[in-house]
């Protein structure tokens, strides 16, 4: 194998650029990990370029966008503040560039739009449309019922109910149990979600027995990925098959992340590999970017593919059970892809869970928030 693809598939594993390569000092090193969401370089032109080919956008519409994101990071976490219990929920318009926060009160109008946000009027509040979630999370879905998640646009929890499978009695049970629960859509669709991890095969991966997966985000003294590809104590093997760590913690169903320790030789960075299609992310925090936003995600089989956030707080029915809190995307993933990085500009999101369809015909991929992990294992996320 040349020297150039072997830093390049080891590069893959997020673990081979040591922090003087990345002209970082030990002090940057050292310090805590940035949650922030401003940007302190602009965006590459390959960012760009991608957002151009799987959005759709011209390359002022996706610098442009990029920038807008930005801000509505910062303006989210405010709005909602001042809402308060009238907050209804929000999302990211693309159109008007614009975060827009649905208010169950016309008195928070004016301190809502204060902070830069637009605003609508709803009839449930979130705290209303989260307890209608939990309510139908306490129920046990069949195999017929893909997925279900607060929509804040439709001011309602929306249950997705794969086609095929509308008419079985056990999902027209569970959905009149879950429109008892409160205000609730039914939307059908066509594919039943499923996780993404592989057999082993060529490429850019890391082991765990015969499943391939990929690594989501370092953080110190290892990385976090998707649960689902092994249980605690299993050993982890590089792209090289030499020894790397052992999953140190894991969950799923229910959840589905875990973190696997790094040593042996190996080291963490905070990269996420662009696969030539984009230059190499360097991952500056994990400030949440809302629904509506521009998302990308790198993975060990389909490589580096970008969408959009279309709804969080999802529970998806996986065939091994529940998981709960995902967030949706319109991104491609195949298997092989699990466990792998979404990231938003310089922001990590999440690491892949699974989903439905692949990266020829298109699909849906749900990931597990990063900071969740994060807050779960007591883990620092590695930030440039």
């Amino acid at each position: 194998m040349r020297r150039t693809t072997v830093l390049r598939i080891a590069l893959s594993a997020g673990l081979l650029v040591s922090a003087a390569t990345l002209g970082l000092t030990q002090a940057a090193a050292d310090e805590a990990p940035r949650t922030g969401t401003t940007s302190r370089a602009p965006a590459s032109s390959a960012l760009v370029s991608a957002m151009q080919h799987d959005l759709g956008l011209t390359k002022r519409q996706a610098t442009a966008r990029l920038a807008q994101e930005t801000a509505v990071r910062g303006v989210e976490a405010t709005a909602r503040r001042v809402a308060g219990a009238a907050y209804g929920g929000s999302w990211f318009d693309a159109k008007s560039g614009k975060l827009v926060v649905a208010v169950t009160e016309a008195a928070s109008r004016d301190a809502v739009e204060a902070t830069g946000a637009r605003v609508t009027l709803v009839e449930h509040s979130q705290r209303q449309l989260d307890a209608t979630m939990a309510r139908i999370d306490a129920l046990h879905a069949p195999a017929g019922v893909g997925s279900w998640h607060v929509d804040p646009q439709a001011g309602s929890v929306v249950v997705d109910v794969v086609s095929a499978h509308k008419d079985d009695n056990d999902v027209r049970s569970f959905v009149a149990r879950a429109r008892a629960a409160g205000p609730v859509v039914v939307r059908q669709t066509d594919k039943a979600p499923r996780t993404f991890a592989a057999g082993t095969v060529g490429g850019d991966p890391y082991y765990t027995g015969n499943v391939r997966c990929s690594i989501g985000f370092s953080v110190y003294g290892g990385f976090v990925t998707a649960g689902h590809c092994a249980q605690p104590g299993a050993a982890v093997r590089g792209w090289d098959g030499s020894y790397i760590g052992n999953f140190q913690g894991s969950s799923f169903p229910d959840n589905d992340y875990a973190w696997v320790n790094v040593g042996s030789g190996w080291w963490t960075v905070p990269v996420v590999l662009g696969w030539g299609t984009v230059s190499d992310q360097l991952v500056r925090g994990s400030g949440e970017a809302p629904v509506g936003a521009s998302i990308c995600r790198s993975g060990s089989t389909s490589h580096w593919h970008c969408g959009t956030v279309l709804a969080k707080n999802e529970t998806v029915n996986y065939s091994q059970g529940a998981v709960h809190q995902m967030t949706k995307t319109s991104v491609c993933a195949e298997p092989g892809d699990s466990g792998g990085s979404f990231i938003s500009g310089d922001q990590a999101q999440g690491v892949t869970s699974g989903g439905w369809g692949n990266c020829s015909s298109g699909g849906e991929t749900w990931y597990q928030p990063v900071n969740e992990i994060l807050n779960r294992y007591g883990l620092r996320l590695h930030t440039a």
